[in-house]
């Protein structure tokens, strides 16, 4: 059966969203920046945009034929395209566009892991594994709406396929894989319901939309959409330049990303601004990173700067929870205020490993280091590690 495919508005035509688009280009020139999780009230246009998405997506190579989309230099490769490579086989290379897989509510887990015959895979080994939704989102967009309305099971198993970039199927003993490395790309609206803080910590970048809008947009809003409804092939036809800018500035920026630097000092600089934060982990400091480095590509510049480290601040903390899940995550202020500041602090070579250290008298002994805490902070404070913060709110 033939897929319908309803017309799509183009994604240079939807108005307002600036950073949401960012975020959304940035993971199409950096696959491997993971993804992103937009949350929001309904009716602000988070379904629209992604769905856009899809017609400025990249290529990207894969093996001709292979059932689960393998990258032919990739290092994940399934059991077939393996034993093409131990046979002495070149696998044969074919370029397709990514495209955004829809991963719906209701799907069974079957759908999205994948079926397997017992019978026929004693007999033929992977063939008989009839693949499902994760590996179709192989170097692929996989989109999940009302993500926090996801079912448990399906959760797990989307957690797993996340974290190992790998889809197993287990049945009766036998277990067959293949490899599933997805940009995730997940809306929701907070209203009905959170998160699950496993889910959300997969998410390695965040926006939160709301209904920020001037009058003058939202009657261009309703302009162009009425335009598009009266007749989607000439309003696409109209935009049709300005999409075409936006795939080509994403190759530039593909092809320039290796030539990126993130300074020494500037990496300082993150890792200084997320411990005095308190984030959890060391993940943010990796996201922050990637994100720094991919919108100075996109910028056209080599060398990432506080305006590119701002954004993936912004982008990788503001969802992130602090100190063990016992503070909220910062606010954009908050972010601002310590990337700034430890950049700053980084540029001047200060000895200290991290900006919440007592400084020193001497020139040449440091204080002992306490993690966590408000730049600038009295020795009060250093000493008992009393920094200020905002409780997380009991749930229930």
């Amino acid at each position: 059966m033939t897929e319908l495919q309803r017309p799509v508005l183009p994604f240079a035509a939807i108005v307002g969203l600036d950073e949401l688009k960012l975020a959304l280009l940035l993971n199409g020139v950096n696959p491997r920046i993971g993804g992103v999780l937009i949350s929001g009230p309904k009716g602000t246009g988070k379904t629209t945009l992604v769905r856009a998405l899809a017609d400025l997506l990249p290529e990207v190579e894969t093996v001709e034929g292979c059932r689960f989309g393998c990258a032919p230099s990739g290092r994940l490769l399934c059991e077939d395209c393996r034993r093409r490579i131990e046979r002495g086989e070149t696998l044969p290379v074919k370029r397709r566009k990514m495209r955004v897989v829809n991963l719906p509510l209701s799907a069974t887990e079957d759908r999205l892991i994948g079926s397997l015959d017992i019978e026929r895979v004693l007999q033929e080994g992977i063939q008989a594994l009839k693949p499902g939704i994760l590996a179709e989102a192989n170097q692929n967009v996989l989109y999940v709406d009302e993500v926090n309305l996801l079912p448990d099971h399906l959760v797990d198993d989307l957690l797993d396929a996340a974290a190992t970039k790998v889809n197993v199927v287990e049945r009766e003993g036998i277990s067959v894989a293949h490899p599933s490395d997805f940009v995730l790309i997940g809306t929701m609206n907070p209203e009905e319901g959170e998160l699950r803080p496993q889910l959300l910590d997969r998410f390695p970048t965040h926006v939160a939309v709301g209904r920020h809008l001037t009058v003058e947009q939202r009657m261009e809003l309703v302009r162009r959409n009425l335009a598009f409804e009266d007749d989607p092939e000439m309003f696409r036809e109209e935009w049709a330049a300005a999409q075409t800018e936006l795939r080509e500035r994403i190759v530039r920026a593909r092809e320039l990303l290796p030539e990126v630097v993130l300074s020494r000092s500037r990496l300082r600089a993150i890792a200084m601004a997320c411990d005095a934060l308190e984030v959890d982990g060391v993940r943010p400091d990796i996201v922050i990173s990637k994100v720094a480095m991919t919108h100075s590509a996109f910028s056209g510049r080599t060398e990432v700067t506080l305006e590119d480290m701002q954004l993936g601040a912004r982008l990788a903390l503001s969802h992130r929870t602090r100190r063990g899940g016992l503070l909220e995550p910062p606010s954009p202020q908050e972010i601002q205020e310590a990337i700034t500041k430890a950049v700053s602090i980084s540029e001047k070579r200060d000895r200290r490993k991290s900006p919440t250290e007592s400084p020193s008298e001497s020139s040449d002994i440091t204080g002992p280091r306490l993690s966590g805490g408000r730049f600038g902070r009295q020795s009060r404070v250093v000493e008992t590690d009393m920094a200020d913060g905002k409780k997380k709110a009991p749930r229930g």
